[in-house]
C-alpha cells in the first residue's frame, strides 16, 4: 500500500485504536468492539498474546478495516509483522533500518520520535508519517501547535496521553490523527468482557472527530 492511500485513510478516518492484549481472545473482542463503533484503523501491538496469529485473523473478520501493528523494535519483527499480513506499521522510535525494510516491502511505517531533529530524521529518510510520543509528557496540544511553524509539511501522530476529550484539540492543532489505547479501552470494561461499552467509547470518539 503506498503512503497516499495510507495518508488518504489517515484525513478520512483521524483515528486509530491501539490493541495491547494479554490475551488472543480479548485482543479479538476488543478489536471487534471497536470496530462495530465505528473505527476502521486498528493497530495490534506486536507485545499482545499471539499478535502474529491476532491480525491475520482479524484480517480476516474485518476486512472493511486496516489492521496493522506497533510496538515494533527491530526489522526482524517488521518483517514477521509483513508476513502475518499488517498492513501498517509503527515503532516507539526511528530506526533507519526499519524505515529502509517497510520501505522496501511497500507498507507505510509510523517511528515515532519526540524532537524536531528526530521527526525530520524520519521524514527525510522515508516515513509516511511520524509518530509523536509520548505527546502529554511534553505539553500536548502545545507541543504539536509549536512544531508546525517549520514542520507542517510533515504528518504528525501523536500519541500517549490522547482521550476522548481532548482527540479533536490535536487535530485542530495541526495532527493528521490521533492514537489512542487505555482510553479506548478502559481496564474494567474488558475484564468484565463489556464490549458493547467499549463500542460506546469508540463511537463516540469518531462522532467528536466528524
Amino acid at each position: 500500500m503506498s503512503n497516499q492511500v495510507w495518508l488518504s485513510q489517515l484525513k478520512l478516518h483521524r483515528a486509530i485504536a491501539v490493541v495491547r492484549a494479554p490475551k488472543m481472545v480479548w485482543g479479538e473482542k476488543m478489536a471487534l468492539a471497536v470496530a462495530s463503533g465505528g473505527m476502521q484503523l486498528i493497530e495490534i501491538t506486536w507485545n499482545s498474546d499471539r499478535a502474529p496469529e491476532l491480525i491475520t485473523q482479524l484480517r480476516a473478520k474485518l476486512p472493511n478495516c486496516m489492521i496493522g501493528t506497533g510496538t515494533l523494535f527491530n526489522v526482524q519483527q517488521l518483517q514477521e509483522a509483513i508476513a502475518c499480513g499488517a498492513q501498517f506499521l509503527f515503532s516507539p522510535h526511528t530506526d533507519l533500518d526499519m524505515i529502509q525494510a517497510a520501505l522496501t516491502a511497500n507498507i507505510p511505517i509510523i517511528p515515532g520520535a519526540l524532537t524536531p531533529t528526530e521527526i525530520i530524521t524520519a521524514w527525510n529518510h522515508g516515513a509516511s508519517c511520524v509518530k509523536v510520543f509520548p505527546v502529554q509528557a511534553v505539553g500536548g496540544t502545545s507541543y504539536i501547535k509549536s512544531l508546525q511553524g517549520p514542520l507542517g509539511h510533515i504528518p504528525l501522530i501523536p500519541t500517549g496521553g490522547i482521550t476522548l476529550e481532548n482527540a479533536q484539540d490535536f487535530l485542530q492543532v495541526g495532527a493528521v490523527a490521533v492514537g489512542l489505547s487505555g482510553e479506548l479501552f478502559p481496564t474494567e470494561s474488558v475484564l468484565q468482557g463489556n464490549w458493547q461499552a467499549i463500542s460506546e467509547q469508540a463511537r463516540t470518539l469518531v462522532q467528536r472527530l466528524h
